[in-house]
């Protein structure tokens, strides 16, 4: 299959920092139409530079893991305020996050006699704990996670971080 292109082609060399400069010499752009098989546009098209990286950015070279925060509190409020800045330090760094996920709480219960002795009328207590648990998962460097869970954790909650590679 042959195709049809019409090119405007600017004329630039690379210079000594990698940048595709125009020489003071040369000015202005080469135009033409040209057919070429569908095999050589592909070739021409991995032969043509790419684009500069931008000044300032640099490329993230650490391995990114996937963290799963697990909270778990018997007070809801607090548990709640804890899971809200950790996905307000996340979304702030621009990470991905999925959550909270809200896993059922456990309720653990004891019923047991009022009276210490054996006499008198049955009378029961009922005694319960409630657990309240939250997951948090996470796409980011480990780095950026130590910045993130900096924050101040409201006492009775138990936070576990467990990091996995992607």
């Amino acid at each position: 299959m042959m195709m049809k292109c019409n090119v405007i082609a600017q004329r630039s060399f690379p210079s000594a920092s990698g940048r595709l400069q125009q020489p003071a010499s040369v000015s202005g752009a080469a135009y033409g139409t040209f057919e070429f098989s569908s095999v050589d546009y592909h070739k021409i098209m991995a032969a043509l530079p790419t684009k500069p990286a931008k000044v300032g950015v640099e490329e993230a070279t650490e391995t990114i893991h996937r963290i799963r925060i697990t909270l778990s509190s018997k007070n809801v409020k607090n548990l709640e305020k804890v899971c809200a800045d950790l996905i307000k330090g996340a979304k702030d760094k621009r990470l991905k996050v999925k959550g909270p996920v809200r896993m059922p709480t456990k309720v653990l219960r004891i019923t047991t006699r009022k009276s210490p002795c054996g006499e008198g009328t049955n009378t029961w207590d009922g005694f319960e704990l409630r657990v309240h648990k939250r997951v948090i998962d996470l796409h980011s460097p480990s780095e950026v996670v130590k910045q993130i869970t900096s924050i101040t954790i409201e006492p009775g909650v138990e936070v576990e971080v467990t990091i996995a590679d992607v």
